[in-house]
């Protein structure tokens, strides 16, 4: 087994410039968490502030529960309590610096993913096809901001060959903070798309957002980038290091020819490389999804994986939970299960693919409304309830606001029948709805942004139809 990397107080005040209030400086640290609810005995309480708390409320009830001490802002909220204290300016400050230590400390090779769409399927993906050849780190769910990212680097104290995380932002200057942090040796933007638009005066400030993964670039960094996005190969031009590329029906390094639609069953194609081609299949859905394929089979050929190893280890990897799982029901009801998040692009991708499928059974889909899409909420609505009208869907049903309302009005307007469109404000009512209407063999995606709680749509199809 590798040896777990030592870390102590004396090293930990370092890294994060605080003042030392309480304990020995050779006292090791064995763990850190920001939550007093789940932190395990011997872990170093980190006090965050949020939006809605401050971890310096929480600091007796972490001392409490075994923390074997604390970094926080003011000495005083350690109370009377001998553990170890670390007292800093900003503590959100100490967590990047302390996850930028540990990172530099462990020596893995840093992978950094960004992009509108994929980021956690290209992440997994970009893991598994890895593991052929190195011990790999990837970071959990979508840890991959300002908070969540640190808290990955600090897991890195295993010491992993390899780390592959994925950056995640909201607004312009929040990847510049995360490339500062990771210190990525490579980086793969997969795509842009109107993702958090309502953050941004247009897709173009998107792309100049994501291209902030560019950033602190030296001529030995590696970039894998989407040929098929014109945005994000427009950014490339003055990137100081080697670029690989990838794309589907665009001349890039790594391509797919032959490309199989299999409806909910994935996609099979031939995957061209630079060092042959290997036939894949993967369960992943859609052709969003084989896109992801590739850029992760791009830095496994960059990292020397053999091309042999791709195939198996491609079909093994399925959808990270509620990201386009399958989940089949009684009376062969077949539930796709997308609930996450939501986008414009996202959106048609599933229908398309939904459209190709040959099941028997009618075609449905639960579309709750997708936020933070600023002024152009309604127009791309209104562009998604075209393409549900394209998809020949047998039902469709909409969940939210009146941006929701807008996109079953253009299904309509498209030539969905009327009698085939519902709106509901909330999910749990469209659940309900849904059970009065569902039948044998109906194949059922359910898809929207995680405000919209389109997840208890398919608790209920789950409970109901198990």
């Amino acid at each position: 087994m590798h040896t777990r990397l030592r870390v102590t107080l004396g090293d930990l005040a370092q890294a994060v410039n605080g003042t030392v209030v309480a304990g020995a400086p050779e006292t090791p640290i064995e763990g850190f968490s920001i939550d007093s609810r789940s932190l395990r005995r011997g872990d170093l309480f980190v006090a965050i502030r949020g939006d809605h708390f401050d971890g310096h409320a929480f600091v007796a009830d972490a001392l409490g529960r075994g923390a074997c001490g604390a970094i926080v802002r003011d000495a005083a909220a350690l109370g009377s309590s001998p553990a170890i204290g670390v007292v800093v300016d900003d503590t959100v400050r100490a967590l990047q610096e302390l996850g930028r230590y540990i990172r530099r400390a462990s020596h893995a090779r840093v992978i950094a993913i960004t992009g509108s769409v994929g980021k956690t399927t290209t992440k997994e993906l970009t893991a598994a096809l890895l593991g052929a050849r190195y011990r790999v780190f990837r970071n959990r769910g979508n840890l991959n901001n300002h908070i969540g990212l640190p808290l990955s680097l600090l897991e890195l104290r295993t010491q992993p060959e390899v780390a592959v995380v994925e950056f995640g932002m909201n607004g312009p200057g929040e990847i510049s903070r995360l490339v500062e942090i990771a210190e990525p040796e490579l980086r793969v933007w997969t795509n842009v798309a109107e993702v958090h638009a309502a953050f941004f005066p247009s897709i173009a400030a998107i792309a100049d957002a994501k291209a902030e993964i560019l950033e602190g670039a030296t001529p030995d960094t590696i970039v894998v980038a989407n040929a098929a996005d014109d945005l994000v190969m427009a950014r490339l031009s003055e990137f100081p290091g080697r670029v690989a590329t990838f794309g589907i029906g665009a001349e890039a390094d790594v391509t797919a020819t032959e490309v199989e639609d299999l409806g909910l069953d994935g996609t099979r194609a031939l995957v061209q490389t630079p060092v042959g081609a290997t036939p894949v299949t993967t369960p992943l859905l859609g052709r969003g999804n084989l896109a992801n394929v590739l850029a992760a089979v791009t830095v496994a050929l960059q990292l020397h994986v053999p091309l042999a190893a791709i195939p198996a280890r491609v079909a093994a990897v399925d959808a990270p939970p509620h990201r386009g799982q399958i989940r089949r029901l009684a009376r062969g009801v077949v539930v796709v299960d997308d609930s996450y998040n939501s986008n414009p692009l996202a959106v048609v991708t599933a229908l398309e693919t939904l459209s190709r499928d040959r099941r028997v059974g009618r075609r449905i889909a639960v579309l709750g409304e997708m936020l933070e899409l600023g002024r152009r909420a309604d127009a791309l609505h209104r562009e998604t309830g075209r393409a549900a009208a394209a998809a020949g869907l047998g039902l469709l049903l909409t969940v939210g606001g009146d941006a929701a309302r807008a996109m079953g009005a253009a299904a309509v307007e498209a030539g969905l029948p009327d009698n085939r469109v519902l709106h509901c404000e909330e999910s749990a009512v469209a659940a309900l709805r849904l059970m009065t209407m569902l039948q044998a063999d109906d194949v059922v995606l359910v898809k929207g942004s995680r405000g919209v709680r389109t997840d208890l749509v398919v608790a209920r199809l789950e409970a109901e139809w198990a």
